[in-house]
């Protein structure tokens, strides 16, 4: 199943109070029913907008204990105006390692998108629709890869010793096979 979240209505961050918006709280539950991601941002002077910026701000590292964000896969698109650029997919992946995403090695650029899509709105068959069939194909497939062993892939020393969880510091091997 895929959702689409709309951040027109999404506040910068620390507008609103203790983060208690409605449109605040869509995207952290939407974060924390996803299993994998999508993020595409128009390049703007050379970065990603504010816009999306505002959103990856807008989803902490930790929220009651629980992490909306680590473990999950992510495909990072975007799109340019002018010529093909790579920034603004470096930067969401920079973001998405920082935010403990597995990031897919596969990512799409479409430049001068304005002249990729129809009157109906949806994309032109071409070159730039075929690689973003690739990277959604690709997702799916780490998506369902990473499943049986996101939990222990993302399963943090520092984590276990603040739940004051048994630490055996000499067998290493015990947590590559989930039995840390």
């Amino acid at each position: 199943m895929t959702r689409i979240f709309d951040p027109s209505d999404l506040p910068l961050p620390d507008q609103a109070a203790g983060d208690d918006h409605p449109v605040i709280h869509e995207l952290r539950e939407l974060s924390m029913w996803s299993e994998g991601q999508v993020w595409c941002s128009p390049e703007r002077h050379g970065q990603i907008t504010g816009v999306m910026k505002t959103q990856i701000d807008h989803l902490p590292l930790s929220m009651g204990g629980m992490r909306p964000t680590q473990g999950r896969t992510l495909a990072v698109m975007q799109v340019s105006a002018g010529s093909q650029s790579f920034n603004s997919v470096n930067t969401l992946r920079i973001l998405g390692r920082w935010m403990r995403m597995f990031t897919i090695p596969n990512q799409s650029s479409v430049a001068m998108a304005y002249k990729e899509f129809g009157d109906d709105d949806r994309m032109k068959p071409s070159d730039y629709y075929d690689r973003i069939v690739d990277v959604m194909e690709e997702l799916v497939r780490f998506t369902i890869l990473m499943r049986p062993h996101a939990n222990q892939l993302v399963d943090r020393y520092s984590e276990r010793k603040a739940a004051g969880r048994k630490i055996v510091s000499e067998d290493h091997s015990a947590i590559a096979i989930g039995r840390s």
